[in-house]
């Protein structure tokens, strides 16, 4: 564990243990980041100033469930506010007619959104994009621009069941690359 990655676990204890200025710090840490992607998702400034308030308060109450061993604090913030954003999203858009993300893309494209989530630095999307284009499609409509299983297979028009057995090859193809890759680096 570097200096950056202890820094930030006694931070999480810290919030974990009630500790106000930690979460504020916490918050001063990640809410530029994590506010661009809410915007990116939802093209409102209102809306996305909302989801990253809604989001917050969500961290405070729910930090005790957080497991570092699953995860760093960001991905599972940025899991929070993605979640928020695209629920606002679809009820937002639920009057009205069109696609989801279609118009969004990529929410790790955002302008001003620094990708800190680190997967480049061990070249998961590099790794995404040699997978065969069956499976690298699926990642990226599931993990990069937030559809669900559902609606995969509502647009590329194959079944459910297709859908769920390609990603989980696709998962286990990249689990055995990026095992190795970090064995590596160990």
């Amino acid at each position: 564990m570097n200096n950056d990655q202890a820094t930030i676990s006694l931070l999480v204890d810290s919030v974990k243990s009630g500790d106000q200025a930690s979460f504020s710090a916490l918050y001063d840490l990640y809410s530029d980041a994590l506010y661009g992607l809410a915007l990116k998702i939802l093209g409102s400034e209102e809306e996305a100033q909302d989801i990253l308030q809604d989001s917050f308060v969500k961290i405070w109450t729910k930090i005790r469930l957080y497991e570092e061993t699953k995860g760093t604090i960001f991905t599972w913030m940025l899991n929070i506010v993605r979640n928020a954003s695209i629920d606002r999203l679809r009820k937002l858009k639920r009057n009205s007619s069109g696609e989801i993300q279609n118009q969004f893309g990529d929410v790790y494209s955002a302008e001003g959104i620094e990708n800190t989530v680190g997967e480049d630095l061990i070249g998961v999307k590099e790794k995404v994009k040699g997978l065969s284009e069956e499976y690298s499609v699926l990642v990226d409509y599931l993990y990069y621009k937030g559809y669900t299983q559902q609606e995969v297979a509502d647009e590329l028009n194959i079944p459910l069941g297709t859908v769920k057995t390609r990603i989980k090859k696709a998962l286990e193809d990249l689990r055995k690359v990026l095992v190795s890759i970090l064995l590596f680096w160990i």
